[in-house]
């Protein structure tokens, strides 16, 4: 039986002297691999049959990490006992990974222990399935072990759903195709994915289809099923590295070849290049996957060989092993990269589709071996075009009306988890966008959560800030509604909004005049932070530690003027790298001054930073907060009036130093 090589120490460097031409299309042939079985993993169980003829179990599908394994080696974590099992004392004997399913059918079971692993089985009686949780370490009875009872149990699946033993983390293997990941679609489907760019990876179009040997069109938007990526470990048993929902797919028309976009940016992992030029023939590639070998179903750590081009055409063409040990691809390698070394590094030249799988764990010899891949080079500024899509589309941010960044699903972590953002839209819904845990400009924000639907009362709040109020580690958010209500929630995270607290009544005249707030630490109370207002006649207000004193204890830092009712954006932030807080407000013409060391006394000095007509005129929405890192100079996102995006990472007393898009 032939088996693949490991991850060989260095990617192969095609010959550049006495390069064979490239492939002629003229007269293009069809190559001989297009007809072989897609190399999507179906989780169909390997040698399934002999192992009914065995044990009498039938093992139907699964991820490959609850699998069979002789009772009498000793080395299992699951035991099933049945009326019905041809093995010795009716029992059937099953190794199991930290995570893990598989479908099964063995009828009159009656018992599962469990030996450090928490296990979910799911048992069919009399055509009702009920779940039976068996917590490691413990054995659990159901149905009826008498023959002659009327109601029998068939163990239908299980679910490995905690381990005891948390897996070691490994050192960094320094490996070079750490941009390949594995990708786990539902419950049985897998296959594996290149990273391209930070938040998109491509990989086989069939992964997704539901029958692929009948039609691989998939539609595009959001997987069918629960799909997600793993990339960047040593062993994909361990942790490290990266692991993200798919929440998009953007299929290739007229090959097998999709991309798809990560919940969140692997940023710590350098995406593969993408390579331009054409097959040649006779060139060697190295080919790098998560797909079943000889003697592995769903192996752990990535493997790979190197291959030789053959027949092309002006899509794809076909690949074989280059050494007669080296074994084909299997079940599980559709979308592995096609490598090829251009300046010193990997570089993207096609993505595995379909393979005859010769050697594979579960398949019997046959004389056919080879593969079939999709060509990516002519689809450079296809994919490029589809990676540099905004996030969200710039009509949606035009709508984002009102905006505050604080700790909300967590604090600041030493600094390795950075702000939330809620957005009001003006629809009347609520966004929480989850702040992450990387320190790359371009991705600020993790993950999107809807906490308010369309229409809600948030369609009355007319300002709002996030600060420090109860002294809870996470900050809260203060709102102030259309008809002068002020309220406090305290708590805010995915799921929305809580523990509200009001701080002044519906119809309260006075504060319906309040026309900007924003939360700081101004006072220097190392617990709670302060509420600063802007009232419409210009008059400017502190009020200290709000949730002990509410908003009765009020300092005048400015009188009524015709200074402040230009004021028409403020956000508190630390720029100046004090204790206490410092003020930014954006002005009516453009103007945007910070106010270093804000007190009950009033503001102590001004910096400009943006001088009258600039183009922050057109800064319809701004926001302070510690989005790509825990320093001492903030950040400050503005959307504006055109329905862009931009961060300027590190503010401080100097200005703004760099402006990233990130919509527009």
């Amino acid at each position: 039986m032939r088996i693949r090589s490991w991850l060989p120490a260095a990617i192969a460097v095609v010959t550049v002297a006495g390069m064979p031409a490239p492939l002629a299309f003229a007269e293009p042939a069809t190559p001989s691999n297009s007809e072989a079985p897609f190399a999507v993993e179906d989780g169909a169980y390997p040698f399934g049959p002999d192992i009914k003829a065995a044990t009498g179990a039938e093992l139907i599908a699964g991820d490959g990490n609850i699998t069979y394994a002789p009772c009498s080696a000793g080395n299992y974590q699951v035991v099933v006992w049945a009326r019905n099992l041809l093995t010795n004392e009716s029992r059937i004997c099953f190794k199991a990974a930290n995570t893990g399913y598989l479908k099964v059918n063995i009828p009159r079971a009656y018992r599962i222990e469990t030996y450090d692993r928490d296990i979910k089985a799911s048992i069919s009686i009399e055509g009702s399935t009920e779940n039976l949780a068996v917590p490691k370490n413990t054995t659990k009875a159901f149905g009826d072990a008498d023959p002659a009872a009327p109601k029998q149990a068939v163990l239908v699946e299980m679910r490995v759903t905690g381990s005891g033993t948390p897996a070691p983390q490994p050192p960094a293997d320094g490996n070079p195709l750490a941009f390949t990941g594995k990708l786990a679609i539902g419950d049985t489907r897998s296959c594996t994915a290149a990273l391209i760019d930070p938040l998109w990876v491509v990989t086989a179009k069939s992964c997704f289809a539901d029958k692929p040997a009948e039609n691989i069109n998939i539609p595009a938007g959001a997987p069918k099923n629960k799909t997600v990526l793993t990339l960047g470990r040593a062993n994909l048993a361990s942790t490290g590295g990266h692991t993200s929902d798919i929440t998009e797919l953007v299929p290739h028309a007229d090959r097998d070849l999709v991309l798809a976009r990560l919940a969140a940016p692997a940023t710590g992992i350098t995406p593969v290049a993408l390579s331009t030029a054409a097959p040649v023939a006779g060139q060697e590639l190295t080919l790098a996957g998560y797909g079943r070998t000889s003697t592995e179903w769903a192996p752990s750590k990535l493997h790979s060989a190197a291959y030789t081009t053959g027949t092309a055409t002006a899509a794809a063409f076909d690949i074989t092993a280059k050494a007669p040990t080296d074994a084909p691809l299997c079940k599980g390698d559709a979308g592995a990269p096609a490598l090829r070394t251009e300046k010193g590094k990997p570089a993207l030249a096609a993505v595995t589709s379909r393979s005859w799988q010769n050697g594979c764990l579960g398949t019997l010899a046959t004389d056919k071996s080879g593969a079939y891949t999709s060509r990516t080079d002519d689809l450079v500024g296809w994919m490029q075009q589809i990676t540099s899509r905004d996030l969200l589309p710039r009509s949606k941010w035009a709508n984002a009306d009102l905006m505050a960044s604080g700790y909300f699903t967590g604090g600041s972590a030493n600094g390795t988890r950075h702000m939330d953002l809620v957005v009001r839209w003006t629809d009347g819904s609520v966004s929480l966008f989850q702040g992450a845990d990387h320190n790359d400009p371009k991705y600020p924000f993790a993950a999107e959560h809807k906490v308010a639907a369309p229409n809600s009362v948030w369609r009355y709040a007319r300002a709002l800030t996030a600060g420090s109020f109860a002294a809870t580690g996470t900050d809260g958010l203060v709102v102030r509604w259309s008809d002068g209500e002020l309220t406090e929630f305290a708590h805010v995270d995915a799921a929305g909004f809580h523990d509200e607290k009001t701080h002044r009544p519906a119809n309260t005249v006075a504060w319906q005049s309040a026309k900007l707030i924003t939360a700081g630490r101004y006072t220097a109370n190392p617990l709670r932070d302060d509420l600063l207002v802007v009232w419409n006649d210009g008059k400017v207000s502190l009020y200290a530690d709000i949730d002990t004193n509410g908003v009765t204890k009020e300092s005048v830092l400015s009188k009524a003027n015709t200074t402040w009712p230009h004021a028409e954006q403020i956000s508190a932030g630390a720029f100046t790298g004090k204790a206490t807080n410092d003020l930014m407000v954006r002005w009516s013409d453009g103007e945007t001054t910070i106010y270093p060391g804000v007190d009950t006394a009033g503001f102590h000095g001004e910096i400009k930073i943006r001088d009258p007509k600039s183009p922050w005129l057109n800064a319809k929405v701004l926001t302070v907060g510690a989005f790509v890192g825990n320093k001492s100079a903030q950040d400050v996102l503005v959307r504006w009036t055109d329905g862009k995006l931009s961060l300027f990472p590190a503010v401080d007393a100097a200005g703004l130093h760099t402006e990233v898009k990130l919509v527009g």
